[in-house]
Order: C-alpha cells, then structure tokens, then sequence
C-alpha cells in the first residue's frame, strides 16, 4: 500500500513537472508581433508619435517606441498607413437594450432573446475598437451581463472584456416602467431597495452574483414638472443610504457609479463618496469644482440624448424637451471644460452599439481637444474602471489591446467612427488592411 502511494505520489509530481515544462516553454516561445504605426498615440501624452513600433509578445505588450528593433522572427503588421492606440474603453453601456421602446424591451423581449441580442451587440461594440467596457445596467435583464461577461471570457463570445453592474439599484417608486394600474405587479428596469438595511442587503445579493461594481439612481423622473425643455429628475436616496452602498460595496473593493441629472441630487452622491458621475445634464459649477476637489470622475454621455434629435418620429413636444436638454447639456460639459474635472468617455447607446464612436465627435465640436477625447477612452476610462494596471495606454506590460484609424484622428475626429485594426489580448478580431 505504501509503494502504492509512493509510486502515485511520483507519478503525480512527474505529470506537474511536465505541465509546468509545457507552460514555460510555451511561455518562451510566445509568438511576436511588431506593429508598424504611421501615427502612435499612446493613450497618455496629448501628442502623436510618427514611425513608432509596438511590439508584442503572446498577449503582452514588450516595447513601444521609435528605436523599437524588430526581431527577425516577429510577425510584422504594417499600419503606416494609419494611427494606432490602446483599445477603447466605453465607460457607459448597456448591451440589454435594443433601441425598442423601453417598455417593450422590458415587458414583451424574453430574456432568452434579450441575451441573444446583447451577444450581437458586445461583437458590434468590440469591432467598433472599444476592446474593454462597463455595462452600467441589464435594465430587466437580470444577471444577464455576468454571464455575458464569463462567456466572452471563456471564449464562447466575441466581445470586449466587460465590468457589469448588473441591476441598478433605485427606490420603490423611484423607477421605469411608470404609469401601471397599482392592481398589475409590473417588473422595474432597476432592484429596488429602501433603507440602510434594503440597500446594503441588495448590494451584498449584486456582489455576491457577479457584479463588479454598483450602480445607483441618486435621481429619477418620478412624477411630472411643468418644465417642458427640461427632463425631469427627483432626489431618491438618502445621504445615509447612499454612504452605506459605498460603504459596503467598498468592503470587495467595488466602485460605485450614479445616474444623476441634477446637481442636489449630484452633491449627495459626492458627499457620500461614489466614483463617477453619469450624465450629468444639469450640473452647476459648484458641483463641478465639489467633483475635481473629490476626483470623482463624470461620464457625461452626449450622445445619448442628441441621438433623439435625430428621429424622424418624434413629436414636437419631445423634440422641444431634448432641444432644451442637449443645450443645456452641451453647457453643462463646456462648463466642466474650464475646471480640472476628470472626463471618461461614455456612449450610452440603447442600440447601435457600432456607432458609438460618435461620441468623440461630439466631445470635441463642444471644445474638447481631439487627444483629450481619446484620452478619456483611453488612460482616463481605464483609471476609472480601477483596470490602469491592464489596458488604457499602450506600455511594456499592458494587456495588447490595439486600434487602428485610418487617418488622423487630431485632424479629423470622425475617423473613430472608422476603425479598420482590432486586436484584443494579442488577438486580431478585425483588419482591414
């Protein structure tokens, strides 16, 4: 019996031997990869380099720069042509809508095709270049993104790697769908919870099935205003309870984001110390400046209500109410220009999920300088996602997360609407070379 467990003891040590050998010679045999850039933008420096080289091993990078030597065995990618930058990272998505009216998609799309469609909508989103995301809300669908996220993980998916916030959390009438008979029991987009006791209770469930950060309501529409150029947004959560969210998301060491139109609502948030800000249509100075004293970062989403603009069928009632929002937004955002306030991109697209390379064309016609918008989809988001240590720039080190434009993006802002190279974590998932 001892030799028994002898001779397996040894067979076991000899099989971990060999898969340790395997792994290592594997690892020093990893495939390299140069990249030739026309134009490098490194996601930091508000400049471009000209002839630089990135070069990659397995799914690493190994070298930027202008006196990069490529190795003899490299596989070289010629993009001369174009400019080069990390992956993008969209700080604001939603994979679970469908660009359908917001009742429909809750109350008529099961949630076997609502996870089909955000398995499309993640591949749309990846080869629009934006190689990392956060979904800020399945919006009804449950747990949805968490499996999304583990299958793309997995290798089942094609998208980009994701952060998920899963349901949202809001309070009891304090969220869509709206205007139901009180006798009918209508699913809401969002978990509600009320109280210290409700919120931290949701946010240990969130936590415990798979969210990597929390997102909250700080206010919603709840009833009308007389206001007709301006969306309608009322205070939810108390301070008290937003600090205990915080506070317990902090103990997984989860960052917490808030929708918030309003700047009342806003400095409650601030003060009980979320991380970000979302949309932020109406916000004063002041909040600004309370944001850059706190470093909270603001994703301000222009495109989310421009795109209503745009729409043939709507009324002139709601084509008066977005007209008045978006101006007030665009304020909003020029105001937050002159401050030191930190900016990550954000999209918001309840569908479209290739187009959300308009943002940056929206940020810069309302004063932002082309390199600081692709910043904000770069280093900046990735500082904000608590993932700098990963992606955001391109670094000895970083995970291989590279686009391609053809053109010059500080010339022409459009061009992020044209992404022609997608490699993520040294796999190229597009090349239209």
């Amino acid at each position: 019996m001892l030799e028994t467990r002898i001779d397996l003891g040894r067979a076991l040590m000899g099989l971990f031997l060999a898969v340790a050998f395997s792994a290592t010679t594997q690892a020093q045999t990893a495939t390299l990869t140069a990249i030739k850039c026309g134009r490098l933008f490194d996601g930091k420096a508000l400049s471009l380099q000209d002839n630089a080289v990135v070069l990659i091993e397995g799914n690493k990078i190994r070298a930027v720069g202008k006196s990069v030597a490529i190795p003899a065995e490299a596989k070289v990618i010629d993009l001369s042509h174009a400019t080069v930058m990390p992956g993008l990272i969209d700080c604001h998505t939603h994979m679970f809508l469908h660009g359908i009216n917001y009742d429909e998609t809750i109350l008529k799309k099961s949630q076997q095709y609502r996870v089909i469609w955000a398995s499309v909508a993640a591949r749309k989103t990846l080869l629009a270049g934006f190689t990392s995301v956060r979904d800020i809300e399945t919006e009804g669908g449950g747990y949805g993104d968490v499996a999304l996220r583990d299958a793309i993980n997995d290798g089942l998916v094609i998208g980009p790697r994701m952060q998920c916030a899963t349901r949202a959390l809001s309070i009891t009438g304090g969220y869509s769908p709206y205007g139901y008979s009180p006798d009918v029991e209508i699913p809401k987009g969002a978990q509600i919870a009320d109280g210290i006791d409700g919120v931290r209770k949701a946010v240990r469930e969130q936590l415990s099935n798979g969210a990597d950060l929390i997102k909250i309501y700080i206010d919603h529409r709840r009833r009308g205003t007389p206001n007709p150029d301006m969306l309608t947004a009322w205070p939810t959560f108390s301070f008290d309870e937003v600090k205990t969210i915080v506070e317990e998301a902090a103990k997984v060491d989860a960052k917490v984001a808030a929708h918030v139109y309003t700047s009342q609502a806003a400095q409650t948030a601030i003060r009980a110390g979320i991380s970000s800000l979302e949309h932020g249509m109406y916000l004063d100075e002041p909040t600004f400046k309370m944001m850059a004293e706190k470093g909270v970062y603001w994703v301000p989403t222009l495109m989310a209500y421009l795109q209503f603009m745009d729409d043939p069928k709507v009324s002139p009632e709601r084509l008066r109410l977005m007209t008045g929002t978006t101006q007030r937004h665009k304020e909003a955002f020029q105001r937050a220009l002159k401050l030191p306030v930190k900016i990550a991109f954000g999209s918001d697209l309840d569908g479209n999920h290739e187009t959300a390379g308009r943002e940056f064309a929206w940020m810069v016609r309302y004063g932002m300088r082309p390199l600081e918008a692709l910043r904000s989809a770069a280093s900046a988001a990735a500082d904000l996602m608590g993932w700098q240590d990963r992606v955001g720039s391109l670094e000895p080190g970083k995970l291989a997360d590279v686009v391609a434009v053809d053109g010059n993006p500080e010339q022409d802002i459009t061009t992020m609407t044209r992404v022609s190279f997608v490699m993520k974590d040294g796999v190229i998932y597009k090349d239209s070379r």
